[in-house]
């Protein structure tokens, strides 16, 4: 059951906007607020709404956008956590299981779909591997059921025969294969537009969401920023800090020590890859519960990853891909295709750091925990690290617990698992919203709104450049209700057109022009 806590047309009180943004800075520099949230990634907007919710006055800063780091890196898995279970860790797999229920279920079935998973059987995979498989596959399915997430939402795994393999993945090579494990998962449209979800929802509580406000200090009283767009400096007073700046957490509290891992993702073309509805995911040779995945997108594009290389040194502002991860994503998928994927096939790609937290005696990457940790530091900050973008609501809520008792704050039990985010309805009736299915898929019930846009002018229904998706009425919406400020904000976060460098070069200009006519005239 999804709970809607917001009033009925709330579409004001939701909006972010460059207006919003300058009447929320105004605010803060005048007022102290409960909980300031230093970091506008999926943790960070999740605990600023799951702050707001409980009724206290919420500011969130971010040095750049929405989903600026890590959290639009990801794989857009909404996953059970098998990797989890093959490392025997069931308690941080079942939390997996929980959230990922609550986010298909409850908070943003919009924006998650069904992913069907196949795991091939070819005679590289031995009889004993396939048990092993089998067995945890059939564990995740047990977590499925005690989280409660119904069958008609993720179905029960099964194995198939090899020509139910090659219909659903037709790429898979043919040659020695004997069937498959099928499974399924979450998958999300985009994981920037939960963080943006997340930010507009928090509003909708009345906190305030402000972008590229620049964090230079953090202690227990507050913190010193400055506004990116200005140079103005202030300082923003508050009861309780929480620290969720991800792998730059660090940067704002010397006290936690970090070791970033790098996770990068190829964009290849789909029908290259021959793959469709269903992802692929191929076991690593000789690496016990490590998988190299290759999942569908709803553009007819599909992601190869991911590696998991440790990162030494200052954290870059957006991360590269090297070649030796390109030469080892291609090579690992190579023999459970037909026709190997090649540098030509390859159309972008993207690297993400985990902000993992650093343990003695844990050399690699690979080996370091994948849980979350809440840290309070003596002045009292709280800072959030590690965990993964499905477990983005209990960070959120355990930072804010941790906030409340350091500061001795008056607030009750966290409600987000009952919050549905800004778009969010029952799945049956979002076939009922009359606009297009794939922005109903991205805007859930708020995709009407978004078409009729281009009822009052025609041309904001045409894309922005040939071929794209992306509409001039998006861009607008994304201006007026998404807080976007500038045409990087569209094209690498509101949608996600930036993952392909031609792709984006070529509607720059239309998008900067649109963005330029609709920052004047925010309206709601």
């Amino acid at each position: 059951m999804i709970t809607t806590p917001l009033p009925a047309g709330s579409l004001r009180a939701t909006s972010l906007n460059a207006a919003r943004r300058t009447a929320g800075l105004s605010a803060v520099a005048d007022d102290q607020v409960d909980v300031l949230v230093v970091g506008g990634g999926v943790t960070g907007a999740g605990a600023a709404l799951d702050a707001a919710a409980r009724g206290l006055s919420v500011a969130l800063v971010e040095a750049e956008d929405l989903a600026w780091g890590t959290s639009r890196w990801s794989s857009k898995l909404v996953h059970g956590g098998l990797c989890h279970l093959a490392h025997g860790d069931v308690a941080t797999a079942r939390e997996s299981a929980v959230e990922r229920n609550v986010l298909m279920t409850r908070t943003a079935p919009h924006l998650v779909r069904t992913l069907p998973q196949l795991i091939p059987l070819h005679g590289s995979v031995s009889r004993r591997s396939e048990l092993v498989l089998a067995a945890w596959l059939h564990a995740g399915d047990a977590l499925r059921r005690t989280a409660r997430t119904p069958s008609s939402v993720l179905p029960p795994p099964r194995r198939i025969p090899a020509a139910e393999a090659l219909a659903l993945v037709p790429g898979v090579r043919a040659a020695d294969l004997r069937g498959g494990l099928l499974g399924f998962d979450g998958q999300l449209v985009d994981d920037a537009r939960l963080v943006v979800a997340l930010a507009r929802t928090a509003a909708g509580f009345g906190a305030r969401i402000l972008t590229h406000v620049r964090a230079r200090r953090i202690d227990g009283g507050g913190a010193d920023v400055v506004d990116q767009r200005t140079g103005e400096s202030l300082r923003i007073r508050a009861r309780s800090v929480v620290n969720a700046a991800g792998v730059w957490a660090g940067e704002l509290s010397p006290d936690v020590q970090l070791r970033p891992s790098r996770g990068s993702h190829l964009l290849v073309d789909a029908d290259a890859a021959g793959i469709a509805g269903t992802s692929l995911v191929v076991p690593m040779p000789g690496e016990s519960g490590r998988f190299v995945l290759l999942l569908p997108q709803p553009d007819g594009r599909a992601l190869l990853g991911l590696t998991d290389e440790p990162v030494p040194g200052p954290i870059p502002s957006v991360p590269e891909v090297p070649e030796s991860d390109v030469d080892f994503l291609l090579a690992a998928v190579r023999d459970a295709l037909g026709q190997p994927l090649e540098r030509e096939h390859v159309l972008g790609s993207f690297a993400g750091l985990r902000p993992l937290l650093e343990q003695r005696g844990r050399k690699e990457a690979a080996d370091l925990s994948r849980k979350h940790a809440v840290l309070t530091s003596p002045e009292g900050v709280v800072t959030v690290v590690g965990g993964k973008l499905t477990t983005y609501r209990k960070m959120g809520a355990d930072a804010v617990d941790a906030a409340v008792r350091a500061s001795g704050l008056s607030a009750g039990p966290s409600r987000t698992a009952v919050v549905a985010l800004v778009g969010a309805a029952p799945r049956r009736h979002l076939t009922n919203v009359e606009a297009a299915a794939p922005l109903v898929a991205k805007y859930g019930t708020e995709a009407a709104r978004v078409a009729a846009l281009a009822e009052f002018d025609p041309g904001l229904a045409e894309p922005v450049s040939p071929g794209l998706r992306l509409t001039a009425a998006e861009v607008l919406w994304a201006v007026r209700h998404e807080g976007a400020l500038d045409a990087a904000d569209v094209l690498d976060r509101r949608s996600r057109i930036g993952l392909n460098p031609a792709e984006r070069a070529s509607a720059l200009p239309v998008v900067e022009e649109l963005v330029e006519r609709a920052l004047p005239g925010v309206s709601d």
